[in-house]
């Protein structure tokens, strides 16, 4: 099986690439479900596969182009005060528990 990024040969029964790390999945051209490789029909929609591995398409390309121009404008400009800061802290948990009862 070929990865569709690095086209590295992997086993057949790979999940993922074993050169890039992509996940080796074969989309159903029809309904886009992933399907585990070796798969001759689509476990969504049962429509046969031709094969071919490729990844599942994003629903969004970028964060540009779901963002408002606004929206990230007062983000990037913000940026320092969204960090926030980094402080060493030491954290105690203790349990209390209440003595059963003896009769």
């Amino acid at each position: 099986m070929q990865c569709p990024r690095c086209q590295q040969e992997n086993p057949r029964t790979a999940k993922f690439c074993n050169a890039c790390g992509s996940r080796l999945d074969v989309v159903c051209p029809a309904c886009s479900h992933a399907n585990v490789p070796g798969s001759r029909f689509c476990n969504e929609c049962g429509r046969p596969l031709d094969g071919t591995v490729t990844t599942p398409t994003a629903k969004f390309a970028s964060p540009e182009s779901y963002t408002p121009k606004h929206l990230a404008e007062k983000i990037l400009t913000s940026k320092a005060a969204l960090e926030g800061e980094r402080k060493q802290v030491a954290v105690l948990f203790a349990g209390m528990f209440e003595a059963a009862e003896q009769r």
